[in-house]
């Protein structure tokens, strides 16, 4: 399993376009990839699920801590927080 903190930068945070980003990204991967929010152990999020990431409701400047775990974790965690630090298409 791999880890990683990133700020959630773009304006309004993980609304349903960029959680739509977000989940169709980690889709790409066969491993496990969930998000803690507000800090440690307060809310996990499926980061494949649209409902779930949206259900996370992650604020612009909050910071995540995502999680792979699988076969391609590191190509996966590598590749979510550069799509997070890029905006997430805003």
């Amino acid at each position: 399993m791999v880890s990683e903190k990133v700020q959630v930068n773009n304006p309004s945070g993980l609304h349903l376009r960029p959680a739509g980003i977000l989940c169709k990204e980690a889709m790409k991967y066969k491993s496990q990839i969930t998000f803690e929010y507000h800090g440690s152990s307060n809310g996990t999020a499926n980061a494949k699920s649209v409902l779930s990431v949206l259900g996370a409701c992650v604020k612009c400047g909050e910071e995540i801590t995502i999680f792979c775990e699988g076969a391609d974790e590191e190509e996966a965690l590598r590749n979510l927080v550069t799509v997070i630090k890029n905006g997430l298409g805003e």
